[in-house]
């Protein structure tokens, strides 16, 4: 039995459709079982900070504050958190990150209320008159006692330097997943523009 011409239209059709969808959804899927599965990056990542891959989750607890006040147990949820980890008596790095972080966080103008400003201090807390006056909003937290710091576990070491010493920032995303660091000698603007992409891009926090 040979076909008509009104067989082999829906037919072609029908062919045309499920070519489409291949085109769409083959690289679609190949990129995310690439991206997801095998954590490949591309060269060209656009983030400035080193990527904390995958995404630690962080469960802070129960924290107090310098003046022994309980913080949130949901402190690192609901909004973008900065996060600098220090002795409590902030010496000349610890300042200089705490002030690039107010002053990105300051440079994001609309978006600055969906992020928070963060001092995990790991000793001797804390200098509370600088840190009055010159990080008003700033959320200090001590992490003294063994079973505050089991929170700094989470964070990962570079070249075996202790968290506590590193010198390092951190972003935690609203979810509470820490998922970029920055070391020291990172580019000055390199925060702020991270910060901008991932406000720009996330719908959460």
């Amino acid at each position: 039995m040979t076909s008509t011409p009104s067989d082999s239209a829906p037919r072609a059709s029908r062919a045309q459709f499920w070519l489409l969808v291949l085109i769409f959804f083959v690289p679609l899927v190949t990129a995310f079982v690439v991206y997801y599965g095998f954590g490949w990056r591309p060269a060209g990542s656009t983030n400035k900070g080193d990527l904390i891959s995958p995404a630690r989750p962080l469960e802070p607890g129960v924290l107090l504050d310098p003046q022994d006040q309980q913080l949130d147990e949901d402190l690192l949820k609901g909004k973008w958190s900065v996060i600098y980890i220090g002795d409590g008596q902030c010496d000349a790095r610890c300042r200089e990150a705490l002030t690039l972080i107010r002053q990105s966080r300051l440079a994001l103008n609309d978006d600055a209320s969906r992020v928070q400003r963060i001092f995990l201090a790991t000793a001797n807390c804390c200098d509370v008159s600088y840190l009055r006056t010159e990080h008003e909003g700033l959320i200090t937290a001590r992490v003294e006692e063994a079973s505050e710091r089991a929170l700094l576990e989470k964070f990962p070491r570079y070249s075996d330097v202790p968290v506590e010493t590193a010198g390092r920032i951190y972003i935690v995303d609203p979810l509470g997943n820490l998922m970029m660091s920055y070391a020291p000698n990172a580019p000055q603007k390199a925060l702020l523009e991270d910060l901008r992409k991932l406000l720009r891009l996330s719908h959460i926090g």
